[in-house]
């Protein structure tokens, strides 16, 4: 039996495939710096674009679709690590932490130009100075510096004022330059 759509369901569909969709590459690229692992990326791109599309009666179109997107998926994503932090743990990861870490780094890629842009640029151990910072932190350097987000679009985001987002930028920043002291003068920057 085949169900048929009402008029006002496929033209929504087809609004949300016209403003939603094309943001997907840039949602999972997201998600996997968030999650660091590809199936759990993938997931939580799927469960935000539910949840989006549940709630596309409440987006304006012609808005920031994008800045929408990424501010459901990282509400999803803190929903998500609450309820596994109510958990007690499952694996202990320092006995698995080899096989992981060659199992990620060889299914960790994506067809976004820009993510492949930014992994080539990122040594390694830029991208675990940039994993250690605290995740507050994290998340405003990755959006401004890293996805070009302006401080009003993701002081929308993450529902905080844009002063937070200023002080937590430049925390973050110092906080990163701190650890990459080292590195920058082993490859030639100097640091006054």
């Amino acid at each position: 039996m085949e169900m048929q759509l009402t008029l006002q369901e496929t033209e929504k569909q087809t609004a949300f495939e016209q403003e939603m969709v094309p943001h997907l590459d840039a949602l999972y690229n997201y998600a996997l710096r968030l999650t660091t692992d590809p199936n759990d990326a993938e997931d939580l791109v799927q469960e935000c674009m539910i949840k989006a599309y549940r709630f596309f009666h409440s987006y304006e179109r012609g808005t920031n679709a994008k800045g929408w997107l990424y501010r459901i998926l990282r509400n999803a994503f803190i929903n998500n690590y609450r309820k596994k932090s109510r958990r007690p743990a499952e694996v202990d990861y320092n006995e698995i932490a080899p096989f992981y870490e060659n199992v990620r780094s060889e299914q960790s890629d994506t067809t976004d130009m820009q993510d492949k842009m930014y992994r080539d640029m990122l040594s390694d151990e830029v991208s675990n100075a940039l994993n250690r910072l605290p995740e507050d932190f994290r998340t405003v350097v990755m959006l401004c510096d890293m996805e070009g987000f302006t401080y009003e679009e993701i002081a929308n985001m993450l529902d905080v004022p844009i002063g937070t987002i200023r002080s937590r930028l430049h925390r973050g920043r110092n906080l990163l330059r701190e650890q990459m002291k080292e590195y920058a003068q082993r490859h030639g920057y100097f640091m006054d």
